[in-house]
């Protein structure tokens, strides 16, 4: 029989206990210690913070807002309406200017005797009207376009490399100034026609300006009224029919109803020209312009 290393001595009844005392009285140790932690805790002063809820946060943004919102009224206040607007049209004028000479101010040039007319929609046309071209003094053309899949549905859009190589072909002097009607959303046009609309008005004007020609908006009833098209009763015939009778020559690109937009295009033209209708009479008359859409 083999001699064990060494002698294990179990326990007595009385070192077990002892053991068993020392065990909870390091528990109570230990309870008492997180016990004096906590009243230190609950001891010590706490700094109040103002509350924030949401609703705070809330009532502090909708006031910032009506402070921006207020300063910048007030920033726009001090910039008439006027001024504003004379911003908007010198950034659409190309009016050439000579080089300065001994340091003196530019020189404006001449402007140009060519008048533009622009009927902006995709189903409208560009007019020319040349002061010194017996033969051919007003031209029309159709607005380039190109039809594209939206969605569903087969859509023409404007083809705006066909519209710059119409402009080169032109040559069309640099300063010349092109009447253009205004694009206002219409009800029942709908969100396909209001953004139609809109594309088509800013991309003349974008290509028209690159293309060094002066750009003058003018709204529809403007010119309208000013030929008695405006109002109840008025149609696009109407317009085609006094079209004609101003430009007798094109009268043969007139006679269709979809033609409407080139003799929408020529009346934008005459409206820059400075032809009106006498008040008294349905005869024409010739005015000077000063290229402004007050």
């Amino acid at each position: 029989m083999s001699e064990t290393p060494f002698n294990i001595i179990p326990p007595s009844s009385s070192s077990s206990s002892s053991l068993q005392v020392n065990v909870l009285m390091g528990g109570l140790q230990i309870h008492h210690h997180h016990q004096q932690q906590q009243q230190i805790l609950m001891s010590t002063p706490i700094v109040s913070l103002p509350s924030c809820n949401l609703r705070t946060i809330s009532i502090l943004s909708t006031s910032f807002r009506k402070f921006c919102t207020s300063a910048q009224i007030k920033a726009v206040n001090r910039v008439s309406a006027d001024e504003l607007k004379e911003q908007w049209l010198n950034s659409l004028n190309c009016s050439p200017t000579l080089p300065k000479q001994n340091h003196d101010k530019e020189i404006v040039s001449p402007p140009s005797q060519w008048v533009i007319g622009i009927d902006p929609d995709v189903s409208g046309a560009l007019a020319v009207l040349k002061p010194y071209d017996f033969a051919s003094p007003a031209q029309v053309y159709d607005s380039p376009n190109v039809k594209v899949l939206i969605g569903n549905r087969v859509r023409r859009r404007m083809d705006t490399k066909a519209m710059v190589e119409l402009l080169r072909s032109l040559s069309i002097p640099y300063g010349t100034t092109a009447y253009i009607e205004q694009s206002l959303p219409y009800p029942g046009d709908g969100k396909q026609g209001w953004w139609s609309g809109g594309f088509n008005y800013g991309l003349w004007i974008g290509v028209l300006v690159a293309s060094g020609v002066s750009v003058v908006p003018v709204p529809s009833v403007r010119w309208k009224q000013e030929f008695k098209l405006s109002g109840n009763g008025k149609t696009k015939d109407d317009s085609r029919a006094l079209a004609c009778s101003l430009f007798p020559t094109l009268s043969s690109s007139l006679k269709r109803k979809k033609d409407h937009g080139r003799a929408e295009a020529l009346l934008i033209a005459a409206y820059g020209k400075g032809i009106r209708l006498n008040s008294d009479s349905e005869s024409l008359t010739s005015i000077n312009t000063d290229n402004s859409t007050s």
